[in-house]
């Protein structure tokens, strides 16, 4: 067997996109409200429709989590209707049914359509975790401090008709307020993984408010998952500019720096976020992935291993302690963190090679090839899972299927495959 498959491993952490899955909805409600605004002198028909469309989408989540706190079980779970209405606003869309403008006010009516049995079951897992809390919490805060400032200076320029000078600052609320909803937006593709649309909500948010810190966090994690390093650093860099106390930003900024191969500034970085955070599991998760890298295989434990008391359905954390006991030679351990990781992310590419090169050294090269076989079902470019099933075919006795996978680990740029080839004179 060639001895290589894992030990060549260098995971970098992955800023994961919150995914749950729609189900199929038993008892829908439909909640719908309609909202009118007064123009005032100072405002457009852009300015009015702002703040029909902020005002009617409260309403709609007042009545859903009043109805959701007196119906279903997220009475238990000990949330603020603040905190309701923030995760309701991440999980249901609003739909504009009507609008109407006749120069003097403008009009709405939007609905929402909901089962309260799964939007109950998403609060749950939305609660849990936390950094998905602070980004829909803070969305809300700024959306209400806008409002509040919008309504504060209508009523300071309606008593004070003359006093031109608090336009700009009335304008600006406005801007602020239209900023929090591409936030917003922004969040919502985020949740998906849509996220070159995310990428373009954020900035749509940074172009009306330049100083918004969450806009830069969550356009560096969209931009990092499309691969954008550059831009994930400069986001991050920024953040932290405007925020030097944001651990979501260093968190960021050292997967740039991980995925750029500097090793050193991004575990300084996730100690920094640490430091800042000390319950932030996903710190913990990236650090134990830097000192993987790094060859720290004992401080990769410990770091994945704090993670997990902080996040038991953090997949990751178990993919990379897995990782580190397989480095470490205790497979036994490596395949039972493997197991967790892919009960909890059954699509994770990373946890079935852990498994798979676990299982052959634990002398099961059927469940190893299996494993390599799902690893390559989900990422058809990793070239791990290509090797680690060359070797698993290899043993089995099907060696043209070894030199098959051998060979499009190599193309992959697997450069011990490729000198093994080499050294057999075999091309790729």
């Amino acid at each position: 067997m060639i001895k290589f498959s894992l030990t060549r491993i260098n995971l970098i952490f992955i800023l994961l996109a919150l995914f749950i899955p729609s189900l199929v909805s038993a008892e829908l409600r439909t909640f719908i409200k309609e909202y009118t605004y007064q123009a005032s002198e100072f405002d457009s028909k852009a300015s009015c429709r702002t703040i029909a469309l902020e005002q009617v989408k409260r309403l709609l989540l007042e009545e859903l989590g009043t109805y959701l706190e007196t119906s279903t079980d997220v009475k238990d779970f000990q949330l603020t209707k603040d905190q309701i209405k923030a995760f309701s606003a991440g999980i249901v869309q609003t739909e504009i049914l009507k609008e109407k403008w006749d120069g003097e006010k403008f009009w709405i009516e939007a609905k929402i359509k909901a089962d309260p049995d799964e939007v109950t079951r998403k609060i749950n897992y939305l609660r849990h975790d936390k950094e998905t809390t602070q980004q829909y919490e803070d969305a809300n805060k700024k959306a209400e401090a806008a409002l509040r400032e919008v309504e504060k200076l209508r009523k300071e320029l309606e008593l004070v008709k003359r006093d031109r000078g608090q336009i700009p600052r009335y304008d600006q609320a406005l801007q602020d307020l239209n900023s929090s909803e591409w936030y917003r937006k922004g969040l919502a593709a985020l949740r998906i993984d849509n996220n070159n649309e995310a990428v373009s909500a954020f900035t749509r948010a940074l172009q009306l408010d330049p100083k918004y810190v969450s806009a830069y966090v969550d356009r560096a994690a969209a931009n990092g998952r499309l691969g954008n390093i550059q831009q994930t650093l400069e986001d991050a860099n920024k953040a932290i500019e405007l925020d030097p106390g944001n651990a979501r930003a260093y968190v960021n900024r050292g997967f740039a720096y991980s995925r750029l191969g500097n090793n050193q500034r991004a575990l300084e970085d996730a100690t920094k976020a640490i430091e800042l955070d000390p319950r932030y599991a996903k710190a913990y998760v990236n650090r134990a992935s830097t000192h993987s890298r790094l060859g720290n295989n004992r401080q990769s434990i410990e770091d994945a291993t704090k993670a997990i008391e902080l996040d038991s359905k953090n997949a990751l954390a178990y993919v990379n302690r897995g990782n580190a006991y397989s480095k470490l030679g205790e497979y036994k351990l490596a395949l039972a963190d493997a197991d967790r990781a892919i009960g909890l992310d059954p699509r994770n590419t990373l946890a079935f090679v852990n498994r798979g090169f676990a299982y052959h050294k634990l002398g099961d090269y059927q469940h190893a090839l299996a494993d390599a076989s799902r690893a390559i079902e989900l990422d058809p470019k990793n070239a791990m899972a290509y090797a680690n099933r060359g070797d698993a075919n290899k043993k089995l006795g099907y060696n043209e299927q070894a030199i098959s996978d051998y060979r499009s680990a190599a193309r992959l740029g697997y450069k011990k495959v490729q000198d093994y080839l080499r050294s057999k004179g075999i091309s790729w």
